[in-house]
């Protein structure tokens, strides 16, 4: 089943899916890994003094705010160790030692029970349930494709009660990465659409990059924190601006 899909002027046609990105699109949790991001470095820079504070910057943390666009807030778990390696090996580390380093203190964080995911450490924004509703109401296809791991966006989905409304928990859990299009063909292969059946909505220009990339149908840019969002047809500040016809 097809249908139309508006988004302000614009309308796309054909449309039997919507792939939804979660953090900073659905779910609210800047802060949540600003947090994270933060002990992280702590941990880091308990083992390596002075590596904490430019861990800070790379991870996109500065003051008391996440960029909604950094490395923190859009990139893989394997991205941003990578990253934390690379900052650790400058210090004369070898590349064994820092990878070793940043894995054990991600790990900890991960597995920390003072930080964890819940319901109320990051909510759903409030258009997301009626959004969805809607969408599935109008017999669309629904699906998640996060930078984060499968396995987090299907606890994301169990803990928000969204079983009934999303067909596809995908994230990254190997080498693959946002912005790579085999990530959007892989979740329209999963749903059983074409990529030129789908729209991507999400919250960075990684997003739309791999989306059109990969010939998606149309992208959505949702501003939740900034205008910042290129390579977008259109941005909205809104779930509810994507109106099934």
């Amino acid at each position: 089943m097809s249908i139309a899909i508006a988004c302000q002027d614009l309308k796309f046609d054909n449309i039997a899916a919507v792939i939804f990105d979660k953090d900073g699109t659905l779910e609210d949790s800047l802060a949540f890994w600003r947090e994270v991001g933060i002990k992280r470095a702590r941990l880091i820079d308990a083992r390596i003094p002075g590596v904490g504070e430019p861990l800070l910057m790379a991870f996109g943390i500065m003051d008391h705010t996440l960029d909604p666009q950094g490395l923190m807030a859009v990139g893989s778990r394997q991205e941003n160790e990578i990253a934390a390696a690379a900052y650790i090996a400058e210090t004369g580390r070898s590349w064994y030692e820092a990878r070793t380093i940043a894995s054990e203190a991600f790990t900890e964080v991960s597995d920390s029970k003072y930080l964890t995911k819940t319901p109320e450490s990051t909510s759903l924004f409030s258009d997301v349930i009626p959004t969805l509703q809607t969408l599935i109401d109008a017999g669309l296809k629904v699906g998640i494709l996060s930078a984060d791991s499968s396995a987090e966006v299907k606890n994301f989905v169990t803990n928000h009660q969204l079983e009934n409304y999303i067909q596809l928990c995908m994230g990254v859990d190997d080498e693959i990465t946002k912005p790579d299009p085999r990530l959007f063909i892989r979740a329209c292969q999963a749903l059983g659409v074409t990529p030129n059946q789908a729209l991507m909505v999400g919250d960075s220009t990684g997003d739309m990059a791999m989306a059109r990339a990969a010939k998606a149908a149309g992208t959505i840019g949702v501003c939740r924190y900034e205008n910042s969002v290129s390579q977008a047809d259109r941005k909205i500040f809104s779930l509810l601006e994507i109106q099934t016809l």
